[in-house]
């Protein structure tokens, strides 16, 4: 089974690299109040309400699946090239980031009335995050 064949080590540095990526990406100092501006929210008013611990919680699950999946793409992509590495896998991230994450959740933006300023700021990170793991799990691949 090919998930036996995945560098782990280089899937928990991705996994953690695109969390901390994340965490500054939507930080108080960087998109985070514009993101809630634009979702219509009182920027007096930046209190987050919910759950945090299932909401980091669910947030580390999804992007450990991210990276486990982009793993998963690199190598069966890098059976074709013996010379993949750092480059080719952060543009498979890159490629996954755009094609899928921000592709998929333009309709889910819109069609909930949020806009496509909502949409840039979170398909942003996305993009991001993902190119962040190709490159690392790329690199040791």
């Amino acid at each position: 089974m090919f998930l036996l064949e995945l560098n782990w080590i280089a899937i928990l540095v991705a996994f953690v690299a695109a969390f901390i990526a994340g965490a500054i990406w939507f930080g108080p100092k960087t998109f985070f109040p514009a993101w809630w501006r634009a979702m219509g929210k009182d920027p007096n008013n930046m209190e987050v309400t919910g759950n945090m611990a299932v909401t980091f919680g669910a947030t580390a699950i999804a992007a450990f699946i991210e990276a486990v999946t982009v793993a998963s793409v690199i190598y069966f992509v890098a059976q074709s090239n013996p010379n993949f590495g750092f480059l080719e896998g952060g543009l498979v991230g890159l490629l996954l980031g755009l094609g899928l994450a921000a592709a998929s959740s333009l309709s889910h933006r819109l069609f909930a009335g949020q806009g496509f300023k909502v949409w840039i700021l979170e398909v942003g990170s996305d993009v991001v995050n993902l190119t962040i793991m190709g490159l690392i799990i790329g690199a040791w691949r």
